[in-house]
């Protein structure tokens, strides 16, 4: 369906309001919403176009807003989730204007009533209500533009309804962002909605105690997830908002936490505007990221030295390395961790030469489950390999099992060089090694020195030799040209001059990889492989990226 005509069709047949009226009745209690915050991230037009046709697509997954029924889809998956968050909202008032935007909103919005509005289900997960808050009342024109009293008092009353449920069941959410989530919502509500004032203090001081338990104290996520890390951002984007428009002033620690999340986002974006891929994740999309940056209110430099949030920075002129020096998430912060400890990305400018294999994070998609855990495994990340083993066990259920517990990391800086060695005990239980990776980037950003060491250390000793790999997954578009004596390669790519790569101590070979996209998309590419064989007295490999000019 499409043409002028078509905005109009899907509006009449996902419904008015007139049955909302007559569902909840008109005699209840009017409310109103005290102040509207403004929303300052711009939203994706595009998509919103696609929404006013009437389709909603996630990744690989579509919905017809016509023909779905919010009592068909439930609330598992990113789609089913995002549609009952409601935060395709901002991209439908990109598109639209509050008079041609509110007839689908109000008409969406209806349809959730009509279906959840009257019971308590499971659309009412109190990490959905939180978001579904956030989102309503800063987009309350498109949903509230109707002359249908009974609808508005519907929307207003079960707002209501919800902010009451969330402030019994929060701390019932999963901690980190879910936890995190919930209470922001509520604190909204309690901001915003009429009698809602009394009910502020309670609402900062659960939000402030999520924060503490799912927040590092640099910044950073304990699920170590970049893209959650974005939700985030955004969430306490929308909350400052909320305090703005309600002209009360915000706490200073929920301040500071907001503004040591940005850091930590800044610290795993690399120079093309997107995110370094971490458990499970991608880069996402650079417009989105820039806005919600943009929009969020907040300024802060790149977090460089992340002890909680894990990941190390080191810069210099346009090249950047992003490391990862922590264990796994806990497996009750993470829906998924990946075996990653030790691996890197490195980007010279917009370019990606270095990076991980990543993998799809909360977008549908329509790899196969083997793939995607595959995705998890150490030797999906720019990282050593032992004996063909994961750093830190991958078990069949998805979970994480022992492995890294302790990262030793020691930084420095002077005229010359940015240098930083980091340890890890992965291996120690199977192989009695430690590996430790040192690296060094010159000032002038053009030389990356690189010492993998596999050192003796516990009880267990290898009888013979056991395999290594030291992996180095290449960006689509950098091709490897190995030079005449096979121990280097040139890495040319259309965005950087080229790079030469060099190593000593072991045997250099080129292979094919493959990567994930920004869109969740599985792209192929190539990957340096430094193989060679290690004994209980341990191995030191040492390998460099130098840039041609």
């Amino acid at each position: 369906m499409s043409g002028p005509g078509a905005h109009g069709a899907i509006v009449e047949k996902l419904g008015r309001g007139t049955f909302v009226s007559r569902l909840f009745g008109q005699a209840r209690q009017p409310l109103r919403l005290l102040a509207v915050p403004r929303d300052h991230v711009v939203g994706d037009r595009p998509r919103g176009d696609t929404l006013l046709t009437g389709k909603f697509i996630r990744g690989t997954d579509m919905l017809s807003l016509v023909d779905t029924d919010f009592a068909d889809i439930g609330v598992d998956g990113a789609l089913a989730e995002e549609l009952h968050g409601f935060s395709w909202l901002r991209d439908l008032a990109a598109a639209a204007s509050r008079e041609k935007g509110s007839r689908l909103a109000e008409a969406v919005v209806g349809r959730w009533l009509t279906t959840h509005g009257t019971k308590v289900d499971a659309a009412w997960r109190p990490d959905l209500w939180g978001e579904r808050i956030l989102f309503w009342t800063a987009y309350a024109p498109y949903l509230l533009s109707s002359r249908d009293a009974g609808y508005r008092s519907a929307v207003l009353n079960t707002l209501a309804r919800g902010a009451r449920h969330v402030a019994s069941v929060a701390d019932q959410a999963p901690p980190g962002l879910p936890r995190i989530t919930a209470w922001a919502g509520l604190t909204t509500a309690s901001l915003l909605l009429q009698g809602g004032t009394g009910r502020v203090a309670r609402a900062e001081s659960g939000l402030l105690r999520a924060l503490a338990a799912g927040q590092s104290e640099d910044g950073g996520l304990l699920s170590r997830s970049p893209s959650e890390q974005l939700l985030l951002v955004d969430r306490l984007g929308l909350l400052r908002a909320a305090y703005f428009a309600s002209k009360h002033e915000i706490p200073e620690t929920l301040e500071s936490a907001a503004a040591a999340a940005l850091s930590a986002l800044h610290g795993v974006t690399l120079g093309d505007g997107a995110l370094s891929s971490w458990q499970g994740g991608n880069p996402g999309d650079p417009a989105r990221i820039a806005a919600v940056v943009e929009g969020c209110g907040l300024r802060a430099r790149p977090l460089r030295q992340a002890r909680g949030w894990g990941y190390h920075r080191l810069t210099a002129l346009g090249t950047v390395i992003v490391l990862d020096a922590a264990p796994p998430p806990p497996s009750k912060m993470a829906r998924v961790g990946s075996a990653s400890t030790l691996a890197m990305e490195i980007g010279d400018g917009a370019q990606r030469l270095v990076v991980n294999c990543g993998g799809p994070g909360n977008t549908p998609t329509h790899l196969p489950p083997e793939l995607v855990q595959a995705l998890r495994t150490t030797a999906a990340h720019s990282t050593l390999t032992l004996g063909d083993t994961n750093s830190t066990a991958i078990l069949a259920d998805g979970s994480l099992g022992r492995g890294v517990e302790d990262v030793a990391v020691d930084r420095s800086e002077d005229d010359d060089a940015s240098r930083m060695e980091a340890a890890h005990d992965g291996y120690i239980r199977g192989y009695g090694l430690l590996h430790s990776r040192a690296l060094s980037l010159g000032n002038d950003g053009k030389e990356i020195r690189g010492l993998d060491r596999l050192i003796p250390k516990g009880r267990k000793k290898i009888r013979e030799a056991a395999p290594y790999a030291i992996r180095f997954h290449l960006a689509p578009g950098v091709e490897a040209t190995p030079t005449a004596d096979g121990m280097g390669a040139i890495l040319r790519s259309p965005g950087a001059p080229p790079w030469n790569f060099r190593c000593r101590g072991a045997q250099l070979q080129i292979e094919e990889s493959v990567y994930v996209d920004g869109h969740a998309q599985l792209r192929s590419t190539g990957q340096l492989v430094i193989v060679g064989e290690v004994s209980s007295l341990g191995a030191e490999i040492n390998w460099q990226f130098r840039r041609s000019s």
